[in-house]
Formats: C-alpha cells, structure tokens, sequence
C-alpha cells in the first residue's frame, strides 16, 4: 500500500466481539458465583438440585434407607428416622443458600445482560438517525445541484441563443459587405 492510500474501513460485523460490545463489561457476571474452586463446585451443587437426576437419586436412596431399616436389615436409624431428618435438614441448610446466591447472582447477570441490551438498542437507534440525518443532508444536496443543473442549463440555452442571434446578425453583415465589392 502507498503512503497516500487510505486503509479500507472494516466492516462492523467483522470486528471480534462487535455484537457483544456492550455485554463485555458485565464478562464478570458470566460465572454465578465468582471462578475460584469452591465457586465452580457451588454452582455445580446449585445446578444438580434442580435436576431430575438428583430427586430420583434421592428418591431412591431415602426409599433404600427406609426399607433397610423397617424391614431390619439394619437399625442404624429406626422408625421416626431421626437421622434421615437429619440428613435433609443439612441437605436444606446447604442448598438453600445456594440456590438463592444463584437466584440472585442470575438477576444480576440478567439485569446486566439487560441493560447491555438497552445500549445496545440506543447505539442502533443513534446509528440510525445518524444515518437518517446524513441521507437528508445528501438529498438537499441533491436537490441543490438539481437546482443548479437547471440554471446552467437555462443559461447555456440563453448563451446559445445569443450566439445564433449574432451568426444571424454577422452572417448578414457579411453577405451584405461581400455583396457590394
């Protein structure tokens, strides 16, 4: 490229990132509870409550701690089954607070996501008028050299009437002088 070559622009849609511009301050967000280890293994937790997985596998552990223990395979936990209360109250007392962190730092991040939206929109729609104003711009002056091309035109017609007026009238003066030699 020459010194004097101007680069050629690069399109909006190739630039890395350029959709997702506004969400890349909120990038932080993207983990529910922070990237540490005990983060990463807290939203896991957070995520297998919820799932199917988890209340088969507990419904079929707590029916097999029932059945061991009415059927007297073992007495590690007798009818009231103080232990298996036991068991779901820590459960409770561990899930609960990490489904809310989870419930909170997802409204967080939808919030976020939201309001990177909302610029977003506004960036689109300041684009958009800019570009509106431009194309009004461009048509008035459109309609200026319009206007301009008219007066020249007229102009050229009045100079070219003026020229044929004098070929008419030098024409005449030469045909008369030429006729009286």
């Amino acid at each position: 490229m020459k010194s004097h070559d101007t680069p050629k622009p690069v399109p909006p849609s190739e630039v890395p990132d350029y959709y997702f511009r506004f969400h890349l301050p909120h990038i932080h967000l993207s983990n529910a509870f922070g990237n540490d280890w005990f983060a990463l293994k807290a939203e896991g937790f957070a995520r297998f409550f919820g799932t199917p997985v988890f209340l088969v596998a507990q419904t079929i552990i707590v029916a097999i701690w029932i059945a061991l223990n009415v059927f007297g395979f073992t007495k590690f936990d007798v009818y009231p089954f103080i232990l298996l209360n036991l068991a779901f109250s820590l459960q409770a007392a561990y899930a609960a607070p990490l489904i809310l962190l989870a419930q909170t730092r997802q409204a967080d991040r939808d919030k976020a996501h939201a309001d990177a939206d909302a610029q977003h929109r506004e960036a689109i729609a300041l684009a958009a008028e800019q570009r509106q104003t431009l194309a009004a711009q461009q048509s008035e002056q459109l309609i200026e050299l319009l206007k301009q091309n008219t007066q020249l035109t007229e102009l050229v017609k009045e100079l070219s009437q003026r020229i044929e007026t004098l070929t008419i009238d030098m024409h005449g003066i030469v045909v008369k002088s030429s006729t009286e030699n």
